[in-house]
C-alpha cells in the first residue's frame, strides 16, 4: 500500500479524531480511505446517470412512465 503524507484542517483532524476515538474505524488511514471509496462509488453512480442522461437526450422519447424508469434504474444501481 503506498504511503501519504497529508494534512487536514483542524476541524477536519478533530472529526477524524472523534471517530477514531468513538471506534468507528480503528485509525485514521481506515478512515480516510472508506471516505474515498464513497466518494469513488458515488462517482461511478454520476458517470452512470450523465450517461443515460446523454443517451436518453440523443434518442428522444420514452413510453415508460416515471416508476419503470426509477424501477430499472435502480436494478442497475
Amino acid at each position: 500500500m503506498a504511503r501519504q503524507s497529508i494534512s487536514f484542517t483542524q476541524p477536519n483532524d478533530e472529526w477524524l479524531k472523534r471517530q477514531v476515538d468513538e471506534k468507528e474505524y480503528s485509525t485514521k488511514s481506515e478512515l480516510v480511505n472508506d471516505l474515498i471509496r464513497q466518494a469513488r462509488k458515488q462517482q461511478r453512480q454520476i458517470d452512470w446517470i450523465s450517461t443515460k442522461l446523454e443517451k436518453a437526450e440523443n434518442s428522444g422519447f420514452t413510453n415508460f412512465n416515471k416508476e419503470q424508469i426509477l424501477a430499472e434504474s435502480k436494478s442497475l444501481i
